[in-house]
């Protein structure tokens, strides 16, 4: 991908999350890019086009992250590495706001509704987000430090339990930083063989 393509992807990433689909112009996206429309319009076939682009480079990034992430934090236990999913998330809602901004947008959601591509690129960045739970649970699961449970409806909580809050930090309603601790023993409760905990 070419530099300027980039530059294109990230400046849209920040335009969509802060003014949503309908607010964000390509004629600002090239002024603040320093692009040409056709330019524009050369790397991407039109606005929706565009959107589904972003998509596609959030869920990318979202991966790099994560592997970046998990060279910094080695998990002894599928437990451990749930927990360290928890942590990851609330990483990208302080590091990479915009991409989780976006994610809590309604219109990529409505687009989803009709466009088959955008709703493709959606459910990918969710179903990795999951994937990295049910993970942490199925290793948990076979090294003895997660009890018997569904995995994948059992990650689908746990995403929602985090992403709620976040959602909340969000719309300037509640730090979710202040209640890691109580969100890390809640998520616990739910996976640990031992319900002391």
């Amino acid at each position: 991908m070419t530099i300027k393509k980039q530059r294109i992807l990230e400046t849209a990433t920040v335009l969509f999350a802060e003014k949503g689909f309908k607010d964000t112009s390509i004629a600002e996206l090239a002024r603040i890019t320093d692009s040409a429309q056709g330019t524009i319009f050369y790397h991407f076939k039109n606005k929706t086009t565009l959107l589904v682009a972003v998509l596609e480079d959030v869920k990318q990034g979202i991966l790099k992250e994560f592997e970046a992430f998990t060279q910094d934090h080695k998990f002894a236990s599928g437990k451990e590495m749930v927990e360290g999913v928890i942590a990851f998330l609330l990483y990208l809602a302080s590091q990479k706001e915009q991409w989780i901004l976006l994610l809590h947008r309604l219109f990529p959601y409505e687009f989803a509704r009709t466009d088959a591509s955008c709703r493709v690129h959606l459910e990918s960045i969710f179903s990795t987000l999951i994937d990295l739970f049910e993970e942490g649970i199925l290793r948990g699961q076979a090294d003895g430090s997660i009890r018997e449970l569904s995995p994948r409806k059992t990650a689908l909580v746990l995403f929602s339990l985090v992403n709620g809050l976040i959602w909340l930090k969000f719309h300037d309603l509640y730090d979710s930083a202040t209640l890691h601790q109580e969100l890390l023993s809640a998520c616990q409760k739910i996976v640990s063989v031992d319900d002391s905990q």
